[in-house]
């Protein structure tokens, strides 16, 4: 039988951590694997372009290795001394596009996600990745709050 993936979807928040804190814990109790998934939008990073206003131009690179050492290598670090297999992955898009995309690609079981505490007008009005993510993932997922 193949071993259990756990995804995690990790964007640096104190949520993001809680999230990778319970996917980790069950890994322990069930022998799964975890892969922490970080996308960055890039359309998120770009500014507006205002008429005659040249936007400042985002450092592809250095962005990706700012979130490697600030985000993605401590939660590694935090959780290698436990017997949980575990890897990190970034990527660039939609968060929630990337993410469903990942969940196939990689067979996941199911899905770790923090929940940004918001208020349900904001959510209705805004969205967010993971209430996409808990219509569209098609896997079990983990709202953690």
């Amino acid at each position: 039988m193949k071993k259990l993936l756990y995804l995690v979807a990790v964007d640096g928040s104190e949520w993001s951590q809680r999230a990778v804190e319970r996917a980790v814990q069950l890994a322990m109790q069930t022998d799964a694997s975890v892969t922490l998934l970080t996308v960055k939008d890039w359309s998120y990073l770009q500014p507006m372009i205002l008429e005659g206003v040249a936007p400042r131009v985002i450092d592809q690179a250095a962005e990706e290795q700012n979130t490697r050492d600030n985000v993605l290598a401590p939660l590694i670090e935090k959780y290698s001394h436990l017997d949980v297999e575990m890897s990190a992955e970034l990527l660039w898009g939609d968060p929630s596009v990337v993410i469903r995309e990942q969940i196939k690609a990689l067979h996941a079981n199911m899905l770790f996600v923090g929940r940004q505490g918001r208020s349900r007008l904001a959510d209705i009005l805004l969205g967010s990745v993971a209430n996409k993510l808990a219509h569209q993932a098609g896997i079990p997922i983990v709202l953690v709050p």
